[in-house]
């Protein structure tokens, strides 16, 4: 299997960046709200969409019904 240069780079900070709080998540989510807080980029929060029935789901209802 070939490995992607760019995948594997990713990897490497993910990791030292992991390392780099002892792997506690909590600590790794304060980190990386406050690069993303410091970072001058605008944040945006999309609104969740209600999904509705899908052909597979009314089928699968219709069967069991």
């Amino acid at each position: 299997m070939m490995k992607d240069p760019i995948v594997e780079e990713v990897r490497k900070h993910r990791k030292e960046h992991t390392n780099k709080f002892h792997g506690e998540l909590s600590e790794i989510c304060v980190d990386l709200r406050r690069v993303q807080e410091t970072s001058g980029h605008e944040v945006v929060r999309l609104v969740p969409r209600k999904i509705g029935p899908t052909a597979h789901s009314t089928r699968r209802v219709k069967a069991l019904g």
